[in-house]
């Protein structure tokens, strides 16, 4: 059988946060489904040892600028015919878009299961994909996304950056998309502080090429803890995944990062800033830190520079003598 499951939210975070559900499909008909899915989400490069995903066809589509390839109606068709070749058989649209519906229709996929149609507005994205699989497939899908990591990769990345049983090796996702969103270098380095003077500690420091996340890294590079840092930014993700697996603790920004450090497992600490706490909270992994002041936080509560790194470090050592 031959399923398509479409994911058209931009970006890493989301495409995690949706891999229980479309692996639940998986699952349901025991046969692996392909996934259309945009290229920023990256997907090729953290799903593609997943044995419930056959395939990962990228969806060009630029809704800012529009100059993808399947972007307008020209586009529209030219997805069509793509997905045509596929002779898929069914296809689970996570969007309440009707134009997935109608390509799904013209491509020739007979059952199409997709979100209420039209209602796109305030949409849960956790709930709603539970309750979407629950009335179709009468699945109850946890929101608690598990990304595998080949042993050999994990092993080669601890003896290539010599990593040590003995210390206390760290991820510091310094990174992310907004603005809003990135943690001053000066709040993670007096969480670095308070690390060093109390542990043997390494810093894997994550993030992106744009010119705001490269201040950052290098003001933590030119710092006293510069000996003990180790920069990731040149890195693809499928040579960070294994560094990550091999790391005691992430200390994360709303990012990326934290929503891959806490699906391999490693226990996370989201520094919530400026997004809704769901962002922060979906899995077991993650320990939200909050602004102080702020009883919760969701869009344009604008928190960056009120993250306190004491509660940072009270977090980081009861999750380590756990």
């Amino acid at each position: 059988m031959k399923i398509l499951t479409i994911q058209n939210r931009k970006g890493i975070g989301d495409m995690v946060i949706f891999l229980p559900f479309i692996e639940a499909i998986a699952k349901k008909f025991n046969a692996p489904v392909s996934i259309l899915a945009k290229e920023n989400s990256k997907a090729s490069q953290f799903l593609n040892n997943n044995k419930n995903i056959s395939e990962i066809i990228i969806l060009d589509r630029d809704n800012k600028d529009r100059n993808g390839k399947h972007d307008g109606l020209r586009g529209s068709f030219k997805l069509i015919e793509e997905l045509k070749k596929h002779n898929f058989e069914k296809v689970f649209i996570f969007n309440s878009s009707i134009r997935y519906n109608l390509i799904s229709k013209l491509a020739g996929i007979k059952n199409i299961y997709q979100y209420p149609l039209f209602k796109k507005k305030k949409q849960h994205i956790i709930q709603t994909a539970q309750n979407f699989l629950k009335k179709q497939l009468n699945l109850n899908v946890l929101s608690n996304p598990k990304i595998s990591i080949d042993i050999k990769k994990c092993q080669i990345a601890k003896s290539k950056y010599k990593i040590l049983d003995n210390q206390t090796n760290i991820l510091l996702g310094i990174g992310g998309s907004g603005h809003t969103k990135r943690i001053p270098a000066k709040i993670f380095l007096k969480f670095m502080k308070l690390c060093s003077t109390n542990y043997d500690c390494r810093f894997f420091l994550a993030t992106g090429k744009k010119e705001e996340e490269q201040k950052i890294l290098n003001e933590i590079l030119q710092s006293e803890f510069n000996n003990k840092c180790i920069a990731l930014d040149k890195l693809d993700l499928i040579d960070i995944l294994p560094i990550i697996n091999n790391c005691k603790v992430s200390v994360c920004n709303d990012s990326s990062f934290s929503h891959l450090s806490a699906a391999v497992g490693i226990q996370t600490i989201v520094l919530m800033a400026d997004t809704p706490m769901l962002y922060g909270n979906y899995s077991p992994s993650m320990h939200p830190i909050i602004p102080d002041g702020e009883l919760s936080v969701t869009h344009d509560t604008l928190g960056k520079n009120k993250i306190n790194p004491d509660k940072i470090f009270e977090k980081f050592k009861k999750i380590l003598f756990n």
